[in-house]
């Protein structure tokens, strides 16, 4: 079988691994895998239920209800699916945000969401973004880059995104929601957000978004000779 190239792009919430992921996609032709969208429709899925986000046992055991899929339209966007339903747009909103970051922290969210991932990067050549791709999902992929920022850049570049959607939210309450899932997701348990022990840590923090894509665009060049 042909070896697939996979590019891991991991980092903290607002650090722009979406954005960028997406372009660099485009650019060499690779498929996108959103991992956070996955994340947050089962966030969205326990949010309908009302289902607490930290009950592990209530969580797990709507699990097996769920058919989650995940397809790419003709423009190469990722769209999310929960039980047939497209949820793109609904996985989106602030509240589910919080919902993905604390279902995300229990392992069998994470064991069952497993195998989608890694059979992704097994039929295609993919850019995976997420908190724990090069650490966990695909420990083996040939580029692994850590994408971060100040809290308080990465807190404006969210609240601008929100707005642009016609979001009601305030700059503070972004703040707020990104020093919470920055503090949920490095203090889980269960594969906690950190740099991968040979991933490039690439800083955003003074780089605007086309020289963002530019220095990841750089990275894959060299390590794969495109």
């Amino acid at each position: 079988m042909e070896e697939r190239i996979s590019v891991a792009l991991d980092g903290p919430s607002g650090a722009g691994k979406s954005t960028i992921a997406r372009a660099i996609a485009r650019r060499f032709g690779f498929v996108y895998v959103d991992t956070g969208a996955i994340y947050r429709t089962v966030g969205l899925a326990a949010w309908r239920r009302g289902v607490p986000p930290r009950d592990r046992e209530r969580v797990a055991s709507m699990l097996p209800e769920l058919d989650i899929a995940l397809r790419h339209g003709t423009d190469g966007l990722q769209r999310m699916y929960l039980n047939g339903e497209d949820v793109t747009e609904q996985i989106r909103q602030p509240e589910i945000s919080l919902y993905a970051s604390d279902v995300s922290a229990i392992p069998a969210v994470r064991a069952f969401l497993m195998d989608m991932q890694r059979d992704m990067a097994r039929r295609y050549d993919v850019v995976m973004d997420g908190r724990d791709i090069g650490t966990v999902v695909l420990p083996s992929a040939g580029l692994k880059v850590f994408l971060t920022a100040a809290p308080e850049v990465r807190a404006e570049r969210r609240f601008r995104e929100l707005r642009e959607k016609g979001t009601g939210v305030t700059l503070e309450e972004v703040f707020r929601d990104i020093q919470y899932r920055d503090e949920n997701d490095s203090s889980r348990s269960a594969a906690p957000l950190r740099p991968a022990e040979d991933a490039v840590i690439l800083d955003t923090s003074a780089l605007d978004f086309q020289a963002s894509c530019e220095a990841v665009a750089r990275l894959v060049e060299e390590k794969f000779g495109l």
